[in-house]
């Protein structure tokens, strides 16, 4: 599981999704970022399946 989402984050993804790992970026260095960065999709991800729909995107859309 670990993998796959390290793979999905490398990939271009939400504006939220890369200004949170473009401020991690800036101080704790690349290999953190992409776990971190990792981590708040999987957060989203759960939470979209468990609410049906992922706020923090939407808010983004209006």
């Amino acid at each position: 599981m670990r993998w796959a989402v390290v793979e999905a984050i490398q990939r271009k993804t939400t504006p939220k999704i890369t200004e949170d790992r473009a401020r991690i970026e800036a101080r704790r260095g690349r290999n953190i970022t992409k776990i971190a960065a990792a981590r708040k999709l999987l957060t989203l991800v759960y939470y979209g399946l468990r609410d049906g729909e992922i706020r923090v995107l939407a808010r983004q859309a209006a």
